[in-house]
């Protein structure tokens, strides 16, 4: 009879962890199982715990374009690209924006063609590029994109915010998973009338929240009129942990 209780006992304890386990994969979009330890076979018994810190970012990221079409020459595409690159380098430098945090890419120039007469021709030439902007008071980022279109920029192709050092942030997530994790464990150790022993091994997961793009890309003239609203909103900081407990 006693060997009968301890085996639903642990049976009951198995299906507890592994449907928590399954809550948290779906809350979490974790695209890997955690490991459940099968308390029928061994003498540790497997929780787990989860904890979230919501964070206001502090970095965003300002990708300028600057789009230039049906020009004669190869040159008249450069030095237009060139001067409206100059022009925005200019007047984030003067926002007090660092060198460092200005990136020019996506440089190209390719021919535009006609085709007449059965024949495919070269008629003018565009040119792309991309000024990449780091700005680490979320507070500008209106200001910015102002700035930036005012110089010749004729699309923001994408206003990203992100958290510089989350660190911190996941520790603290961290220790709130490993609170509840524990918590959780007094619980199902009552539940089952059994003692817990020291913590013999921990695995965490951290399915932290993808960085808040405001808006993939739209062309200047459908800014409007004054400086856009461009609000960064919170990013959630999250960690999952199994702690695995000696049982007595």
């Amino acid at each position: 009879m006693e060997k009968s209780n301890n085996f639903l006992k642990n049976f009951f304890t198995v299906i507890v962890v592994s449907l928590a386990a399954l809550y948290l994969i779906k809350v979490f979009n974790i695209s890997y199982p955690l490991t459940i330890v099968n308390t029928t076979q061994t003498t540790e018994l497997a929780v787990v715990g989860e904890g979230k810190v919501e964070v206001t970012p502090d970095t965003a990221y300002v990708d300028a374009g600057i789009t230039v079409d049906n020009r004669g020459t190869v040159k008249e595409v450069q030095d237009t690209i060139n001067t409206i690159n100059n022009k925005i380098i200019n007047a984030l430098r003067d926002m007090g924006i660092e060198k460092a945090d200005i990136k020019t890419s996506n440089y190209s120039v390719y021919p535009n063609y006609k085709y007449e007469n059965n024949v495919n021709s070269i008629n003018g030439y565009n040119g792309n590029a991309t000024v990449e902007v780091k700005v680490r008071d979320t507070q500008i980022v209106s200001q910015v994109i102002t700035a930036v279109t005012e110089a010749g920029a004729n699309q923001i192709q994408g206003v990203n915010f992100s958290i510089d050092k989350p660190e911190a942030y996941r520790e603290q997530a961290r220790d709130m998973a490993i609170k509840n994790a524990k918590d959780q464990a007094k619980k199902i150790a009552k539940n089952l009338g059994i003692k817990l022993g020291k913590v013999t091994n921990i695995v965490e997961s951290s399915p932290d929240s993808p960085p808040v793009l405001y808006d993939r890309a739209y062309a200047v003239e459908g800014i409007g009129g004054g400086e856009p609203t461009v609000e960064g909103g919170t990013q959630t900081v999250s960690s999952v942990v199994t702690l695995y407990f000696e049982k007595k």
